[in-house]
């Protein structure tokens, strides 16, 4: 996410950090990087010239020109005017109306509606108890409606029966009574995608807007079709009045620019991003956190969330006293390595720790990948009970048997088993250490062996 534009805006940083003190040049020509760097990040040259106005009534002053840290109050600048670009706090979806709370999605084919529109009502029935039914409109599409209802079991969400032959309208209408009669507290409505916006599709869509009176009306938009995202979100806003956007594959987009023009453009916020294709893979849109995941500082406080949302109270317990008494065992590592793929694996990891491009880097050059987890599990599933809970019994025989049964070579083996020693190294010394301290100390222990 961001890996272009982060690279570029690490790269002014760091330069004008090197400076003792700065002059006003010094900032303006730093400002001027920043702009390449965001028309090159693909976002639309008004909100760019939008940013630079903001930044540089921030910028130059006496108080940043006399700070002791002007490079550091330089990323502050830049930091605080893509939050107030990006749209100041996030915009959750508006669960307070009347039950059933209508949400309304609509978008281009091929955006990921239908998936986000599972992953919305999977989120929405996990994190926050709502009963929750779907409905698809689409009858466009060849088995459409079947996609969402596979989807639907999937992410155990009750969906409308599908009745040929029957209008969007009719199969809103339908949706409406059985989510009102059968005390649903959400009804998630998936209409029709087009390859372009036409005006068979906006007289389809508003046609059920006026029907259902949408508490949500959501534009589910490509972040990998750029600038042209911005302008399909134009138009749908200028028809319907749109109260958010959700952004997909944005895990996939290295430039960025769609995210960062869309609340600037359109007047809507962002409320929710795509970040992979599980399930899961569906997050709130923290301007703050988006902003600092830009400029290359992380987002610690989501991986903290979603490792506790992942990890159970009793789990993590359990662990901690094993870590306090010693005990951990590698089984206990093959536990830890299906949670990190639960977090989002590698990637998802990587992606809200500090200095996450450097670090992506790094594994692209050593060739690590989430491939590596896989294959660590592999090698720990090859074990008998007694080798998992006892390594120091683990000799050349036993490798060897262990690297056939698990498709790896000795050389994986040992180099799992040396990894794994110096865990319980680490986790001596700091098994004692209360939670804030090791929060402070960093999340080693949430990196796979040989990435701490």
């Amino acid at each position: 996410m961001f890996k272009s534009l982060s690279d570029r805006l690490t790269g002014i940083f760091e330069k004008i950090k090197s400076k003792g003190s700065l002059k006003e040049n010094d900032v303006e020509e730093a400002l001027r990087e920043v702009r390449i760097a965001l028309l090159e990040a693909d976002v639309s040259l008004s909100v760019v010239k939008e940013f630079l106005e903001k930044a540089k009534k921030k910028a130059v002053g006496s108080k940043l020109i006399k700070s002791v840290s002007p490079g550091q109050l330089v990323v502050k600048v830049v930091n605080d005017t893509l939050i107030e670009i990006l749209g100041h706090k996030e915009d959750p979806i508006n669960l307070k109306a009347t039950p059933p709370v209508i949400i309304l999605m609509v978008g281009l084919q091929g955006s990921g509606k239908t998936t986000t529109s599972a992953k919305i009502a999977k989120r929405l029935k996990i994190k926050d108890k709502k009963k929750v039914l779907m409905s698809s409109l689409d009858v466009q599409r060849p088995a459409a409606q079947e996609q969402l209802a596979t989807l639907g079991k999937q992410v155990e969400v009750n969906t409308v029966d599908i009745v040929p032959k029957q209008t969007p309208i009719e199969i809103a209408k339908r949706s409406l009574d059985q989510a009102k009669k059968e005390g649903y507290d959400v009804l998630i409505l998936d209409t029709a995608g087009r390859l372009q916006i036409d005006k068979e599709l906006m007289s389809e869509v508003e046609g059920v807007s006026k029907l259902t009176n949408p508490t949500e009306i959501l534009l589910v938009s490509d972040a990998m079709i750029g600038q042209e995202s911005v302008n399909v979100a134009k138009e749908f806003n200028d028809k319907l009045k749109l109260t958010g956007i959700v952004l997909t594959r944005l895990d996939g987009d290295a430039r960025g620019g769609a995210a960062l023009s869309m609340k600037s453009v359109t007047g809507c916020p962002i409320k929710l991003i795509g970040v992979g294709e599980k399930m899961e893979a569906l997050e709130i849109f923290y301007p703050d956190r988006i902003a600092n995941r830009i400029l290359g500082m992380g987002d610690v406080v989501g991986l903290v969330e979603e490792a506790s949302e992942t990890i159970k109270k009793e789990d993590a317990e359990k662990l901690n006293k094993k870590i306090n008494e010693g005990e951990f065992s590698l089984d206990d590592l093959a536990k830890q390595l299906n949670q990190m793929k639960k977090i989002g694996g590698l990637k998802g990891i990587l992606s809200k720790l500090p200095g996450a491009s450097k670090m992506q880097d790094q594994m692209d050059k050593a060739n690590i990948d989430d491939k590596v987890i896989l294959r660590q599990q592999a090698i720990i599933s090859s074990m008998t009970i007694e080798e998992k809970n006892n390594y120091k019994i683990l000799h050349a025989s036993r490798k060897k048997r262990i690297a056939l049964g698990s498709g790896t070579t000795i050389q994986e083996v040992n180099k799992l088993l040396k990894q794994y020693h110096a865990m319980l190294k680490m986790m001596k010394k700091y098994g004692k250490m209360d939670k804030k301290t090791m929060m402070r100390q960093g999340f080693g222990n949430i990196l796979p062996p040989g990435l701490q």
